[in-house]
């Protein structure tokens, strides 16, 4: 059946909430690198803070605004072939373990330079934990949607729990990235931090365009009328595999 005028109109808002979603994402790493390269003095792979500095905006690239395009990939490419949104949405997630990688290895060889304790904050417990659901999710998602070899009901029951997963992963690495600005501010200039220093409101937005980047990527990802849609060749195979397996006939209801 053909899309009614209605579904067509709300289909056309799509782009619109993309984009928003994008100049979000995009301001929220151009802030982490200004606050991280202007305030806290630049990058650097020394051990010092400058190396410090590396892991929020690694973890902000690649763990919230990667994640959360690959997460998109199923809305914003709604009429291309399934695999070739399958593979991107993989690539797109392989991106962003590789940079959170490096994120973590610029921390915890700071940390072990300048003698710092690791793993006892909060910020710390909820990253690791994002950090460790997210290789499973990846793993899981490569061996039962790219890889042959998963039958379609063992598909279909994964399939729910990896898009919940999934999107508790999203929320759960925006909230880590607000504890740790929350402790990033609190080591750094805690006692002027109440007196609205211009680094602690330019972190402070900073949170809330994180905040905010999330709430338009799971407004998009909720939105029923956004979902992808299976072509013809999909419904097609689909139906083809379904008679095969359960014995059905063509003209069955």
């Amino acid at each position: 059946m053909a899309d009614s005028p209605i579904d067509e109109h709300q289909a056309a808002h799509l782009p619109w909430f993309v984009a928003v979603a994008q100049v979000l994402g995009l301001t929220s790493v151009v802030i982490t690198g200004v606050w991280m390269g202007h305030y806290r003095g630049g990058y650097g792979w020394d051990g010092t803070s400058l190396q410090f500095n590396v892991h929020p905006l690694c973890m902000v690239i690649g763990m919230v605004f990667l994640y959360g395009d690959a997460i998109l990939v199923y809305r914003v490419f709604r009429n291309e072939p399934k695999r070739i949104t399958k593979i991107l949405h993989g690539a797109i997630h392989l991106i962003s373990l590789i940079i959170s990688i490096v994120g973590l290895i610029a921390v915890f060889q700071f940390h072990a330079k300048s003698k710092i304790p690791d793993m006892y904050s909060l910020h710390s417990w909820c990253g690791m934990l994002t950090f460790i659901i997210f290789i499973v999710q990846w793993v899981m998602g490569l061996t039962f949607f790219l890889f042959p070899g998963a039958s379609v009901s063992l598909r279909s029951w994964y399939l729910s729990l990896h898009v919940f997963f999934g999107l508790a992963l999203f929320a759960l690495a925006i909230g880590t990235c607000l504890l740790g600005i929350k402790e990033k501010l609190l080591f750094s200039i805690m006692s002027t931090y109440s007196k609205f220093e211009p680094e602690g409101i330019l972190a402070n937005v900073l949170g809330l365009l994180l905040v905010a980047f999330g709430v338009v990527v799971g407004y998009i990802l909720t939105r029923e009328e956004w979902k992808r849609l299976p072509n013809p060749e999909e419904q097609a195979l689909s139906m083809n595999f379904k008679n095969l397996t359960e014995g059905e006939s063509p003209d069955s209801p």
